[in-house]
């Protein structure tokens, strides 16, 4: 029997999603893949070639447990210019992806007891994180007439003495939401009244659409800089998900008790990525500037292609790469229509359901504006053929 700790735990079913979208491609059908949480852009070029300078000069033993110095530091610079704050290298952890930051964090920082306040939707994997860790997470639910940005007054509702953290994510996957700087900072007060740790996943801090403008917590509030706990990385914004370069930057204390657990866990995370990581982060940044347009290009397309399905209701994201599309005029929850149009019309997407809302559907548009145009035909093709049912209530 497995540990109590995994009863219940399931697979991501994001990737479970997009690997049977896969097997089906394998297998030479033809599916309008929306499920990818990654960029179909190839790595560019000169970070590439730092990788592969990395094995010829044989950078291929471990490094320090907590990244090579010059990636910290290089990390901590690339928070400054964006956040405005003044990270040194050893308040940076680099790990295996910025969901293992997520996880170094709920395991340091939460116990047996403590609640994590989360705001819905969510990305699938937050939930299981806080919960691997002991904790349990509050939902806070947000509202698509508010643009899924959560209510400050909502999150004062919800604190309780076993309250350790608030985690927010922004961009958010799947919703798109960057959340206001008013609302930001009217969280951080309850942060600071209540001595909670704010976890900031921003992740997709880079790809934000104009005239949106991410605004991290710390830049808003910088004396809650000593009670936050940023996560970033280079997946999303370099095309560089499977190099699985992440990091954390934070309190130096917090740092040094996850590199401890780190230490016994993956130690180090892979070399020669670690400097195909520090050619991104120092390097030409005009490949992510294009890549960003290209998304609001597809994300423009994308979302009026929603919009014109009788029964699909779309707000337009004001950053990552995925249209959070409603459904509820389908008459059917998400998942059902997921796995019918997976197999009737050979379309794939990722249902609500793991998000924590239902009658929601995630379409990812980082693919290419022809994949995107085909698949719009198919669903409208596919509504076409079967009468939307009256909606649930």
């Amino acid at each position: 029997m497995p540990a109590d700790r995994l009863r219940g735990l399931e697979g991501s079913p994001t990737l479970a999603l997009a690997a049977k979208a896969k097997a089906l491609a394998a297998a030479g059908k033809s599916v309008a893949d929306f499920t990818a949480g990654e960029p179909d852009f190839p790595t560019p070029e000169p970070i590439a070639e730092a990788g592969h300078r990395a094995i010829r000069e044989g950078r291929t033993r471990y490094t320090p447990v907590a990244g090579i110095p010059e990636l910290r530091e290089a990390a901590a610079k690339s928070l400054n210019a964006t956040h405005g704050t003044r990270y040194g290298g050893a308040d940076v952890l680099i790990t295996c992806g910025a969901k293992h930051a997520l996880y170094n964090i709920f395991q340091a920082l939460c116990q047996a007891g403590d609640e994590v306040i989360l705001p819905a939707p969510y990305w699938v994997s937050f939930p299981a994180l806080i919960r691997l860790s002991g904790a349990t997470p509050r939902i806070l639910e947000t509202r698509e007439e508010d643009r899924f940005q959560p209510d400050p007054d909502a999150v004062q509702a919800l604190v309780s003495p076993a309250t350790k953290a608030i985690l927010l994510n922004s961009p958010s996957n799947p919703t798109g939401t960057v959340i206001e700087e008013s609302r930001l900072r009217a969280i951080a007060r309850i942060a600071r009244e209540h001595r909670l740790m704010v976890v900031s996943d921003e992740i997709y801090e880079h790809l934000v659409y104009p005239p949106a403008q991410h605004r991290s917590i710390v830049t808003t509030a910088p004396e809650l800089r000593d009670q936050t706990l940023i996560v970033t990385g280079v997946s999303k914004t370099y095309s560089m998900t499977g190099w699985r370069i992440g990091a954390v930057a934070g309190p130096k204390p917090w740092i040094d008790t996850m590199t401890t657990l780190q230490s016994h866990s993956t130690s180090n995370p892979t070399s020669i990525s670690q400097y195909a990581a520090l050619a991104a982060l120092t390097g030409d940044q005009a490949p992510v500037a294009r890549m960003c347009q290209e998304f609001q290009h597809r994300r423009d397309r994308m979302v009026q292609g929603l919009n014109h399905l009788p029964g699909f209701q779309c707000l337009v994201p004001d950053g990552a790469f995925y249209a959070w599309c409603g459904i509820r005029g389908l008459g059917q929850p998400a998942d059902a229509l997921a796995a019918r149009w997976l197999e009737e019309a050979l379309v794939a997407v990722v249902p609500g359901e793991g998000f924590g809302a239902p009658n929601y559907v995630r379409f990812s548009f980082a693919t290419s504006l022809d994949a995107i145009d085909d698949g719009m035909r198919r669903l409208a093709a596919w509504v076409k053929t079967h009468k939307p049912q009256p909606a649930a209530r």
